[in-house]
């Protein structure tokens, strides 16, 4: 695809054209007129011709955005379009999922704690079956300890999993739930509001379980998320899950900061545990507790600050990822994260993305370098070949201007192979910049 300097350089050049060969016959005329011979007046024309270079300003984009394109592609940084290309370097905000992206994407149990009357078995079984169908890390770490703990998951039916909330289904004709506790909260309300099954056995947030509630608040402060669940309204017990932050994702947040751009934190994560990672990885910002549709409200939001990126990894991601002005999948995400995505980091690693940033800035100052030669070029070129300087002994044969216009196409394609020399992961040039206000 072009990008959209290329399209202004060709709507430019096809202008450029018709221009020349007017300027060439003026040139013609001109010279006739003053007195020359035809065969003066002719060379003096043809020089204007064959000196300009529609060409350079031609090639002056889709060299650079070809060679910038396989400079990312070797280190593993897939740009779709020649647009997201040149667009990468515009980000003014740089928005992060928690989970798979920040961190590791692969939590581990590190508390079990159940309500009184219960046992950790049996929390952990009845977890397990509510967990067993779901894709998500959270529901994949219940799964593993599960196993590790050799507890087979019974069956379930009417399964539902309510993206960023939690999950329900039926178990031995009981209702099961999983979920945060804002959304386990919000469950009990209901039954409260009029659920018969449910309204004699309330007591998610009755006296005898605040001890619960005051532990799952405890570990949301050290970091971990605490998954509460519920069986026909009587709260089972508390499952913390931790993940941990990528090794290398607190030196590419201080990288992003330093190129000048705004690092946001989206998460459906609580508000404790979040600000607990946040702090480690050093964003700027953290928004939690927000769902799918959420998250893409915020970006809109985002929006005024200037261009903003998504980097996600998750099918919660998508419709935030297809909102930005860039979205940004790591390659170990779900396929449709990759799909909505206009970039594909293969690394899975947070480097990629200030690297990308690097490359397209590099790439789209190197097509400024080579427009401005172009036109440097010819503005200078084609009065000398039409002999506007022939006063000052200045003239232009033909010939050399032909081979003054090969050259012309030979240094704006030169100049764009010196991408190829790149270091998109080279942080020595980075330097703070001034960022955008909070959204």
């Amino acid at each position: 695809t072009k990008a959209p300097i290329a399209k202004t350089a060709d709507r430019v050049s096809g202008v450029f054209v018709p221009v020349v060969m007017g300027i060439s016959l003026v040139t013609l005329l001109v010279w006739l007129l003053i007195g020359q011979g035809f065969a003066y007046a002719l060379a003096r024309a043809i020089s204007v011709l064959v000196i300009s270079c529609p060409c350079a300003l031609g090639l002056a984009t889709p060299v650079a955005i070809m060679v910038g394109s396989g400079v990312g592609a070797k280190n593993g940084i897939l740009f779709k379009t020649a647009a997201s290309l040149e667009e990468t370097g515009k980000t003014k905000v740089v928005a992060l999922d928690k989970t798979g992206t920040i961190t590791r994407g692969e939590p581990q149990v590190t508390d079990i704690v159940p309500a009184e009357d219960v046992t950790a078995e049996e929390l952990l079984r009845k977890a397990a079956a509510l967990e067993a169908k779901s894709e998500h890390p959270l529901a994949r770490a219940v799964m593993a300890y599960a196993r590790q703990q050799k507890i087979e998951p019974a069956e379930v039916s009417t399964f539902t999993a309510l993206p960023g909330s939690g999950l329900t289904a039926m178990l031995d004709g009981k209702q099961l739930l999983g979920g945060s506790m804002k959304w386990i909260g919000a469950q009990t309300k209901d039954a409260a509001a009029g659920k018969e099954r449910l309204a004699e056995q309330i007591g998610v947030f009755a006296d005898a379980n605040k001890a619960l509630l005051t532990q799952a608040e405890r570990f949301a402060e050290a970091g971990k998320t605490p998954l509460l669940f519920m069986e026909d309204g009587k709260l089972l017990g508390i499952i913390a899950v931790a993940d941990t932050i990528k090794e290398d994702s607190a030196a590419a947040i201080r990288d992003l900061r330093n190129l000048g751009l705004r690092v946001v934190m989206l998460t459906g994560d609580n508000e404790k545990t979040a600000a607990a990672i946040g702090a480690q990885a050093g964003v700027d910002e953290v928004i939690a507790g927000v769902l799918p549709d959420g998250k893409e409200r915020v970006i809109r939001d985002l929006k005024k600050y200037g261009k903003v990126m998504m980097v996600g990894d998750g099918i919660n991601d998508a419709p935030a990822l297809t909102s930005a002005d860039i979205g940004a999948a790591v390659g170990a995400g779900a396929d449709i994260a990759l799909d909505a995505a206009e970039l594909v980091l293969m690394k899975n690693s947070l480097t990629d993305v200030a690297a990308a940033i690097r490359l397209s800035r590099q790439t789209l100052r190197n097509i400024h370098e080579n427009l401005f030669w172009a036109f440097f070029y010819n503005t200078i070129g084609i009065p000398v070949a039409a002999g506007v300087f022939v006063s000052l002994g200045l003239t232009l044969n033909p010939m050399l201007g032909a081979a003054a216009m090969s050259l012309s196409s030979f240094c704006v394609v030169t100049n764009a192979l010196r991408l190829n020399l790149c270091r998109p992961y080279d942080n020595c040039k980075d330097h703070k910049h001034s960022k955008v206000g909070k959204a």
